[in-house]
């Protein structure tokens, strides 16, 4: 009665839960003596071949064809074409993100991703970008961004605030810049500090007065008369000529 019983409610079962819970009746009652181990054999065998094709009769739900799971594809971000990619880390790195003496550790791609850092922390006082944004930002890719801003931790130059949450998504880490050399660079907006003045390095001065034809500074030089000096200048001549012209008169008398 028992394996006549199971036979029909092997045949009748439509999920594999259904014969999951079979499967442990008949081997509960193969432990009870009820069942003799032929008659539990035989009723194994019927398990496995019922749910080989309940298996094959069921489909997947809501999966479109072609793809093999339900969550959507990750998209990465990345430049559209190569060579703007390149062009953006190259103009990047090229426009001054830390002090020289420290950009010469690292290498161009590495460079614009530590730009990029610098400026969400002159902008924020952190940088909290997740590591997607700030590779497709500088035109590198993520492993190259994770090397730079590992290489910089290393370095003693940031460090790197991890935000784990458990048993749901973790945020983005927290950078922040601890180098004083780099946080100056920044302040001053990328810059090197002011050159020495011209004449605490032995030149010579130049004033607006030096301008000019040296020829014409020493006649500029000369005193320069005005109306009334002129009239005298006239009036002494016509007089020593009027003396000239009596004492000539004078003689000949």
């Amino acid at each position: 009665m028992f394996h006549a019983t199971m036979r029909g409610a092997i045949e009748d079962a439509r999920t594999l839960a259904q014969l999951d819970d079979l499967s442990r009746t008949i081997w509960q009652a193969h432990a009870a003596e009820t069942v003799t181990d032929a008659e539990a054999q035989g009723l194994a065998e019927l398990l496995h071949t019922r749910r080989s094709a309940v298996r094959e009769a069921v489909a997947p739900v809501g999966i479109p064809l072609g793809r093999v799971t339900l969550f959507p594809a990750k998209r990465l971000q990345r430049a559209p074409e190569r060579s703007v990619a390149i062009e953006r880390r190259r103009r990047l790195a090229c426009s001054g993100p830390m002090p020289p003496a420290l950009a010469s550790r690292f290498t161009t791609g590495q460079l614009a991703v530590l730009r990029i850092v610098g400026d969400e922390m002159a902008r924020n006082g952190a940088c909290g970008l997740c590591i997607d944004a700030i590779a497709a930002r500088a035109g590198v890719c993520r492993r190259l961004a994770q090397a730079a801003i590992r290489l910089a931790e290393g370095d003693g130059l940031l460090t790197i605030q991890e935000r784990r949450h458990q048993g749901r998504k973790s945020d983005p880490n927290v950078v922040r810049i601890i180098s004083r050399e780099w946080l100056q660079w920044l302040r001053r907006g990328g810059r090197s500090a002011a050159p020495a003045l011209l004449g605490s390095i032995g030149c010579k001065p130049i004033h607006p007065t030096d301008k000019g034809d040296p020829q014409r500074q020493v006649v500029d030089a000369e005193p320069k008369r005005g109306c009334r000096g002129a009239a005298g200048d006239l009036d002494r001549s016509g007089r020593m000529r009027i003396r000239a012209d009596r004492g000539a008169g004078r003689a000949m008398r």
